[in-house]
């Protein structure tokens, strides 16, 4: 297994560097849409969608609606105020969902409904979207780069925390994080997880690059790397829900789409948040 996410990882993290910083505007809008058409293909299992037809029917038709909103809003006058709106609204999304994993399984009774699950689809995916567009796109008349570099380093946050919750929970992991959501997962993974992921956000404070103060930095990564957890956990609880164990088989090692994205689902939206409209 640590084989096959070292090979998916060597394919992949080329990949994610040619959409930051090699691609135009348009070009990483077009690469977003991509992955939303994917991520709702693979979120049609946790409603129960079996056949091929309706699962692409579903993945077309959520794209196209999140891609109205995009083109809704930047042709409004109020396009930064739908955007800051949808960021701040995803804040609320990861508290109800904390409530939802905490309480699993008897959160069931509450959303074990395909209306219920096609919300959280919208409440997941479309601030991620409209999140990765918005730190993509600051300062980029004035600085390609910039929106690329803190994107990117809101990735190696989150990837930090997986790797330091990965190989702090396989060395010392005893007590259960979420038993009922996700077995696997300790609280020891979480503490060396955490950890890793502040010593990369001091190191990336330290070297300068960004010109904001040790506070905002230091506060809006803490936000990012704890929901980072609560978006994994999340999608465990769907999958539970669902009896499936991967979202997908795209990526050997790592599953679909969602899988690699669960974590990034949360900490994008709530980072932009934090960062851009609440400090």
């Amino acid at each position: 297994m640590l084989i096959q996410r070292l090979l998916a990882a060597i394919v992949l993290i080329p990949l994610v560097i040619i959409c930051l910083f090699f691609l135009p505007l348009h070009g990483f809008l077009i690469a977003m849409a991509v992955i939303c058409a994917l991520s709702a293909w693979e979120w049609a299992q946790f409603l129960h969608i079996k056949s091929v037809k309706s699962k692409l029917l579903f993945a077309i038709g959520f794209t196209c609606f999140v891609a109205a909103i995009y083109f809704l809003s930047i042709s409004s006058m109020y396009i930064e105020t739908i955007f800051k709106t949808i960021l701040l609204l995803s804040i609320v999304w990861w508290l109800v969902a904390l409530v939802l994993v905490a309480t699993y399984p008897n959160s069931l009774r509450f959303w074990q409904n395909n209306i219920a699950k096609v919300l959280f689809a919208c409440c997941t995916l479309i601030p991620f979207v409209f999140g990765m567009i918005t730190l993509r796109g600051v300062y980029y008349y004035a600085d390609t780069f910039h929106g690329a570099f803190l994107l990117l380093y809101v990735l190696v946050l989150v990837w930090a925390t997986d790797s330091g919750a990965y190989f702090a929970g396989r060395a010392f992991g005893k007590h259960k994080l979420a038993p009922s959501v996700s077995p696997g997962k300790t609280i020891e993974g979480f503490i060396g997880g955490v950890a890793l992921a502040l010593v990369v956000s001091v190191i990336v404070y330290v070297s300068g690059y960004f010109t904001i103060s040790f506070s905002n930095m230091m506060i809006s990564s803490i936000f990012a790397i704890l929901v980072s957890v609560l978006g994994d956990l999340t999608e465990s609880m769907f999958k539970r829900e669902a009896n499936i164990k991967d979202s997908g088989h795209l990526i050997p090692g790592h599953g679909g789409i969602l899988d690699r994205i669960d974590s990034l689902t949360a900490a994008i939206p709530v980072f932009a948040a934090v960062s851009l409209y609440i400090l």
